[in-house]
């Protein structure tokens, strides 16, 4: 259905220092992300105002996020993540996954 690319290291730095389970979830949703057709809501969002969409990964009483967005179609690029601690996202990861999808699009004219 969909492929999934990672940009740049914030991703990584993110999921690297995660628990194995955790590590797990995310590999789950993001399978899920590029095979199932109707994504449900409880695991990826449309950040509202933005191009952004957030997988949405529950582990107990811990919230992740991850911010994504979709170029040509089909092709889900993953940009940052972090822990979620409060009811709303940060402001400041939500400037940071736009400021990455900037430089995507800035790079790929190159």
């Amino acid at each position: 259905m969909r492929k999934a690319i990672i940009y740049g290291e914030y991703f990584w730095k993110f999921y690297n220092r995660q628990k194995t389970k955790i590590k797990d979830k995310i590999n789950w949703t993001i399978k899920l992300v590029t095979t199932i057709d109707r994504i449900p809501e409880k695991y990826f969002k449309h950040i509202v105002g933005t191009s952004l969409y957030e997988m949405r990964i529950i582990s107990g009483t811990n919230i992740y996020r991850i911010f994504c967005f979709f170029d040509k179609g089909n092709l889900v690029v993953i940009l940052n993540g972090f822990q979620k601690k409060s009811q709303k996202t940060p402001r400041n990861e939500i400037k940071l996954a736009l400021k990455l999808q900037k430089q995507y699009y800035d790079e790929k004219e190159e």
